[in-house]
């Protein structure tokens, strides 16, 4: 066998479950059609939020208050800033079932979560500019991962501890051997492994096809862009990160960093692609810049000129939550997809977590809310 572990896919998931399976003495293989940190995948554009009072769901939780301690423990280990302590505010229409959600999160689990109005947020941070009926609640605890930063930590310290990383290399073929599992690649070549972990976003789909499985995933172009901002009224010391519910659409944004400018995305709607379809660039569709821009004028009255846009794919699921399970007839086998825009603050706990099962046969969380079989056959 080449590896005990083949991970195909080295992005978020993939690059940290190669570190701590590496730190647990496995011999570690990843596969990935480019050169980590890149733009072929959903890892890029600088940032991402992480927060703990979690909107998405409270089965979410025990695997966040984990990855807090995993992601000061990188910044340590790897002696790089990784994280911003700026908040995180969730913002909202006052019946907001995601802020309910928040707030059902943060009594349950005892987080820390500070309830404004809309005139307490204005007064607490003068870059909004709301309507009366809004509110939220900001997370003091949360702030701004620095994502590709973060998978350069995990490959320098994973590649320390023995773990092979290939690049540009895209997985066509996988399928059981005596004792294991073989993959092929696209320009012939073959690697056989213990074990394998695919993550590889809008190619899990097909490749666990070949075993067998159908995983219910739609691949959507998404797009980003950053906004001058007076670094007094909207950077990490003034302004926090936010995700915005609002009546019929989900921003989120970033304060200022690093003199990159104020960031915004649009988390729901985009374009359905398939896999392997060329994304379209920035100002394809109309509504690529007029959706951030309307975001800015109508909430933002601070924040000044559009300086640049940039794309990506979510992979989503039907119910918008993850996907990490073993495959029921090849035990050797582990996937996890469909973290559909909101995974990567889970990274570094989900790459802990199928280190663990796949070494020690137990995941060390309950993922049952997870698994494949909630969709049916």
């Amino acid at each position: 066998m080449d590896a005990d572990i083949l991970i195909i896919g080295a992005g978020s998931v993939g690059m940290a479950a190669g570190y701590y399976a590496a730190c647990q003495g496995a011999r570690v293989l990843l596969l990935d059609e480019g050169h980590p940190p890149h733009t072929l995948g959903s890892h890029h554009g600088s940032t991402r939020l992480t927060r703990t009072a979690y909107g998405e769901g409270e089965a979410y939780i025990p695997l966040l208050l984990r990855a807090r301690a995993l992601w000061t423990e990188l910044e340590q280990l790897s002696g790089e800033r990784l994280f911003e302590p700026c908040g995180v505010l969730n913002l909202g229409v006052a019946d907001s079932p995601f802020l309910a959600q928040v707030r059902r999160s943060a009594a349950e689990y005892g987080l820390a979560l500070e309830q404004e109005s809309a005139a307490g947020i204005e007064a607490r941070w003068p870059g909004w500019g709301l309507p009366a009926g809004f509110s939220g609640g900001y997370e003091p605890e949360a702030g701004v991962l620095y994502c590709e930063r973060a998978l350069s930590a995990w490959h320098r310290l994973g590649s320390a501890q023995g773990a092979r990383l290939l690049g540009g290399r895209t997985v066509t073929g996988l399928k059981a051997i005596p004792g294991g599992m073989g993959v092929e690649l696209a320009d012939g070549e073959r690697f056989t492994a213990a074990q394998v972990l695919v993550c590889a976003g809008q190619r899990v789909a097909p490749l666990m096809a070949q075993l067998g499985l159908h995983l219910p995933l739609q691949r959507v172009r998404k797009t980003f862009a950053w906004y001058r901002a007076d670094v007094m009224r909207y950077g990490p010391a003034a302004f926090p990160g936010f995700s915005a519910d609002l009546a019929n659409a989900v921003y989120y944004g970033f304060p200022t960093l690093n003199g990159e400018g104020f960031k915004i995305g649009r988390h729901d709607a985009g374009q359905p692609l398939e896999p392997g379809e060329p994304l379209a660039s920035f100002g394809s569709f109309s509504q690529d810049r007029a959706e951030l821009d309307a975001f800015v004028h109508d909430y933002l009255p601070g924040v000044g000129e559009f300086i640049e846009g940039k794309v990506c794919h979510y992979i989503r699921t039907p119910d918008e939550h993850f996907i990490l399970d073993r495959h029921p007839e090849h035990e050797g086998v582990f996937f996890a997809s469909a973290c559909s825009g909101h995974g990567f603050k889970f990274a570094a706990v989900l790459g802990e977590t199928f280190a663990r099962w796949m070494l020690d046969g137990e995941p060390g969380f309950d993922l049952g809310s997870f698994a494949l079989s909630r969709f049916g056959r």
